[in-house]
């Protein structure tokens, strides 16, 4: 493991390489296609080894902490994140159809979808009080 304290360059890099996850992390919450949980949990590692401040941010946050405790912990997610979830991911999918406009993109679009749907669905439920809790 780095010694962060003599190498304060390790430090400065694992913060930009957290907050660029976290970027992407949003990102691909909103967009089809772009693993945005897959960001957000690279993202508290990457804060985990470099400030504690800043993944105690991450790890708290109203929106963006109980995407990444769902997926850190391997508990599964409550039944008004999936639907959070499904709703945003279908949305964004729906619009880039629509823009998109192209047979080829819609199948492609819609099997993704219908994939991810069913990986979610699959993944244990548990109650929204176990993410609000320390």
């Amino acid at each position: 493991m780095l010694d962060l304290h003599s190498r304060p360059w390790a430090r400065y890099t694992l913060l930009i390489m957290g907050w660029l996850c976290v970027i992407l992390g949003i990102i691909g919450l909103v967009m089809p296609m772009m693993p945005g949980a897959v960001f957000l949990a690279l993202a508290a590692w990457f804060f985990s080894r470099s400030s504690e401040r800043f993944h105690l941010w991450l790890m708290q946050h109203r929106h963006l902490g109980p995407v990444v405790r769902a997926w850190k912990t391997g508990e599964g997610f409550d039944r008004t994140l999936r639907r959070r979830i499904l709703l945003i991911m279908w949305g964004s999918m729906v619009l880039s159809m629509a823009i998109i406009a192209k047979l080829w993109a819609v199948g492609l679009l819609s099997v993704c979808g219908i994939v991810a749907s069913i990986y979610l669905y699959r993944q244990p439920l548990h109650p929204a009080t176990s993410y609000h809790s320390k």
